[in-house]
């Protein structure tokens, strides 16, 4: 099923945005999100299972909703290094909660947003798309449909957004990725980034193994199903390391 015209006009026009989606030592700077005129914003704190821990996500939704309305969702993934804060302090995204959609910004460390193979406690997947997506329904005036949901990541979130659309294709029927690193679970040891390849081994597993492939997107499209599959916009860039 396809997005209606309005949320995939809106949410193709995120991808214009541009800014740092892979953090490299940025010191910590003041939360100070931009709120356009005529939206809300709202920081949410919630215990995920998957996690057992409690985790936030920030929300811009507009000002005035109509009882009963459920709106188109978009949910916005950060890169690596970074926050649930990038989205909001780094850009006007708010602005476009205006034309009548709910923008959600969680949190994803540096998780790549999926269960880690080598570490059970750390299944950030079951919590992204699980835990936080029935926590959202269940606060908000979202639509719970597949044709109003939409989901868009830069950098590590790029690369989430690909995997799990093409894992999950009954949740986003439109994917957006900027920068994402798709080949990460194809990435060599390398002395000078060691601690990438350590980070790579404890989410994705070790090379050439079942679980890494798993969680591989150049894998996983060998065997998509065209006619399910979301609709995809992918802005690359070859620098990415993240």
């Amino acid at each position: 099923m396809r997005l209606r015209p309005k949320l995939l006009v809106t949410s193709t026009l995120f991808c214009g945005l541009s800014f740092l989606g892979c953090h490299q030592d940025v010191p910590i700077h003041p939360d100070r999100p931009y709120v356009a005129e005529g939206v809300v914003m709202k920081d949410v704190v919630f215990h995920s299972a998957a996690l057992n821990r409690d985790m936030p996500y920030r929300v811009f939704l507009p000002k005035n909703v109509n009882d009963g309305t459920r709106l188109p969702v978009v949910y916005l993934l950060h890169g690596g290094n970074g926050s649930y804060r990038d989205w909001s302090d780094d850009s006007t995204v708010s602005s476009y909660a205006v034309k009548g959609m709910i923008l959600v910004m969680p949190e994803g460390e540096f998780s790549y947003y999926m269960n880690s193979v080598k570490d059970p406690a750390a299944r950030f997947e079951d919590y992204t798309f699980g835990d936080l997506l029935a926590d959202v329904e269940s606060r908000f005036p979202v639509a719970k449909t597949r044709d109003k949901r939409a989901i868009i990541g830069i950098s590590m979130g790029g690369f989430a957004a690909i995997k799990i659309a093409l894992t999950r294709p009954d949740l986003f029927s439109f994917v957006a990725a900027l920068s994402p690193p798709i080949d990460v679970a194809h990435r060599q040891f390398r002395l000078r980034r060691w601690g990438e390849w350590w980070r790579i081994r404890k989410i994705f597993g070790s090379s050439e193994s079942e679980e890494r492939r798993s969680r591989d997107p150049i894998s996983l499209v060998q065997t998509a199903d065209r006619a399910r599959t979301a609709y995809f916009y992918i802005l690359p860039d070859r620098t990415n390391r993240c």
